[in-house]
């Protein structure tokens, strides 16, 4: 459904991707992971077509995101589902209203039928009692929710979670971690699912993408992944938590002493 093939792309000079080679199957979850700042964010934008690539191809559904016309790509976007990382829920619509908002948008369907999609949707996650709450009534978990059952409104065939667990309770994690698992398989949805929680995305994926320095340092199945922790050590680091090791989690740009303006001569005693 999905294909990145020899994909490069860079903000300044500094590179995200580098010659990277990526495949999301159709009626998959595919979980992307990898330490922050590894550009997994900027993964769900090239494949909706928000960012363009420096060079390679990104695929969806035999569609190049990059050189298709408006048109064709607000077409593709609209079978696409999102779960922002934030949720993204209109603070001053009700959550039935945030549910109604896109099919109103997008469909000339009248208001009886989008109030009977709206229950369903809202039905399927779990929410159906809080459609006439605001966002700001709604528990982080509850309001993830919510913007998952907005994201499911026009039934897409993608859907792109954006740290889907972040900031989460372990019981409102789990309640996610089963409800895109089961959404996934019911309804026959190609799930990429962005995150760096480890335990979480191998118990539901498929797949698993793990994405560091630009390159993919391990994929396969989770048992896959797994075996390759052996030979890549910075896949080992990552999965294992580790403090230690060719993962750099620090700011070394430049040294402090560059940036503070200092001059130091070593042949001066200080």
């Amino acid at each position: 459904m999905i294909e990145l093939a020899r994909l490069r792309f860079s903000r300044g000079e500094q590179v995200i991707f580098d010659e990277v080679d990526m495949r999301f199957e159709r009626g998959e979850v595919t979980a992307v992971l990898g330490p922050s700042g590894t550009g997994k964010t900027t993964l769900l934008r090239l494949i909706g077509g928000q960012v363009r690539p420096k060079s390679g191809v990104v695929r969806v559904d035999g569609t190049e995101v990059s050189r298709a016309r408006r048109k064709r790509l607000y077409a593709l976007r609209r079978r696409m589902g999102v779960l922002f990382q934030n949720g993204a829920l209109f603070t001053d619509l009700t959550v039935g209203e945030n549910v109604a908002f896109p099919l109103r948008a997008h469909s000339a369907l009248d208001e009886a039928l989008i109030r009977r999609i709206v229950l369903f949707k809202l039905e399927a996650v779990g929410l159906r009692s809080a459609r006439d709450k605001y966002p700001a009534e709604l528990s982080g978990g509850m309001a993830r929710r919510a913007a998952l059952a907005r994201a499911m409104a026009l039934d897409p065939e993608i859907m792109l979670y954006d740290e889907p667990f972040a900031g989460q309770d372990p019981v409102s994690m789990g309640v996610l971690l089963r409800l895109i698992r089961r959404l996934n398989d019911a309804l026959g949805l190609t799930s990429v699912v962005v995150t760096h929680d480890v335990n979480e995305a191998l118990s539901i994926s498929d797949r698993v993408i793990v994405i560091a320095g630009g390159r993919v340092i391990g994929q396969g199945t989770p048992d896959e992944v797994r075996a390759q922790r052996h030979r890549e050590p910075a896949l080992a680091q990552f999965l294992d938590g580790a403090a230690d090791g060719p993962l750099n989690a620090t700011d070394s740009a430049v040294p402090l002493s560059t940036d503070l303006g200092l001059r130091f001569d070593p042949g001066v005693d200080r």
